[in-house]
């Protein structure tokens, strides 16, 4: 005998429809790369999210098919959580930080067909896309009129051009649970990368933990300033989260630094932040240094 209550796979586009339909007006805050602040909604988040799925549906991609980020922790790159993982491929986020010759391989052992990049790391694209033999597209993270004109990439393109000519309206398919829905490789201390693989399942699993009370204690009350970047384990899973219980998101984009990062805590009145000590000691060392306090912060996750 099978219980067939609530009986329906644990999907990542679950996640985004709920915060559409119950906290569509819930913000989103981003520091991008030009160094403005976007904001916007839940709402546009899963508006756009399905405009990547319309894009991806374009480029003929097949189901499980790889998508890489080198991206920075914005609005954008957040869209692409969703959009790529909801349509049934699987998000690829690397890590910029390893040797351009480690993120050639990490792009052919993983196959992946189309790679998206924040500006910050057009040297980095430079270096290594004719190294990277499967990557059939590229998308800059960013508008028509921020591309340059010669970076000699092959059919480049901007994500906001890219995204511009898609519907916002797609149905998300349904799939089984335990397909892959992101991938993340290790730093190759011992070897070459090792690639882990996340699945929908496990994705809406441990949102459902993060959000205890014994662990980050989310809900919709709340401010969540994630500064461990997206490409470091999924940013410990607070995206999936957040959209979960439908908490405010602040994304400190590029600039990790004292200063930068109080700015976002204080004005968006961020309740939980969570990052590396590294970036603590920078912000405790401005406070110090300015005779500063948080006003709003209630608790930090450090990792």
């Amino acid at each position: 005998m099978l219980g067939l209550m609530q009986n329906q796979p644990l999907l990542i586009s679950n996640l985004i429809e709920f915060a559409e339909r119950h906290h569509g007006d819930g913000e989103v805050v981003s520091r991008r790369v030009e160094g403005d602040i976007h904001r916007y909604t839940w709402a546009d988040v899963a508006q756009r999210a399905r405009q990547v799925a319309n894009a991806l549906d374009g480029m003929k991609l097949q189901f499980s098919d790889r998508v890489a980020t080198l991206a920075w922790n914005g609005y954008r790159h957040l869209e692409l959580y969703f959009g790529v993982s909801g349509s049934g491929r699987v998000l690829h986020t690397i890590n910029p930080r390893l040797h351009p010759e480690q993120i050639a391989w990490i792009a052919n052992h993983a196959e992946d067909q189309v790679l998206c990049f924040d500006m910050t790391f057009l040297p980095i694209i430079q270096a290594v896309h004719s190294k990277c033999t499967t990557i059939k597209h590229w998308v800059a993270l960013c508008d028509a009129d921020k591309l340059p004109a010669d970076t000699g990439i092959p059919n480049l393109v901007s994500y906001e051009s890219w995204l511009q000519k898609q519907s916002n309206q797609y149905p998300w398919p349904s799939f089984d649970e335990n397909s892959a829905s992101s991938m993340c490789y290790t730093s190759g201390t011992t070897g070459n990368p090792k690639a882990a693989l996340y699945s929908h399942r496990s994705t809406l699993l441990h949102a459902y933990a993060c959000a205890m009370p014994d662990v980050m204690c989310l809900s919709a009350r709340d401010s969540i300033l994630p500064v461990v970047p997206m490409f470091h384990v999924n940013a410990w899973g607070i995206p999936y989260s957040a959209a979960m219980v439908g908490a405010k998101l602040v994304f400190p984009g590029p600039a990790l630094d004292g200063k930068s990062v109080y700015e976002l805590l204080d004005a968006e009145k961020v309740t939980l932040a969570a990052g590396v000590p590294t970036v603590w000691q920078m912000l405790l060392a401005h406070l110090k240094s300015g005779g500063l306090r948080f006003n709003h912060l209630k608790r930090t996750v450090i990792g």
